[in-house]
């Protein structure tokens, strides 16, 4: 019996480590997005950090991905910077795989 509980604490560990890190990678993807879409927008240093840590924010609205892509394309469109969803889902997309490289790579 002390063998399965073992591995089903190993199991639930293992479960929440994931899940932390999936979370870590998502927020890094977020700010990352926030920066690319600031840069765009021409938004000063202290703007840029202020925008990426609201992205970040943005996406604690809703499960998914549908509040940082509603977000991104409300303010791009704002700041009259010419875009289109799949442009900026092609950005999360292109953001994510940099955040897990760079996350993966301090781990």
């Amino acid at each position: 019996m002390t063998s399965f509980q073992d591995r089903e604490r190993a199991e639930e560990a293992k479960f929440a480590h994931d899940a932390d890190t999936q979370f870590r990678i998502q927020a890094r993807r977020n700010r990352l997005v926030g920066e690319w879409a600031a840069e765009r927008m021409k938004l000063s240093q202290a703007e840029t950090e202020a925008y990426a840590k609201a992205v970040v924010q943005a996406d604690f609205e809703e499960a998914g991905d549908e509040d940082v892509i509603r977000k991104l394309l409300g303010d791009l469109t704002a700041a009259g910077v010419e875009t289109s969803e799949a442009e900026v889902r092609a950005a999360l997309e292109a953001k994510q795989v940099e955040a897990r490289r760079a996350f993966l790579g301090e781990a």
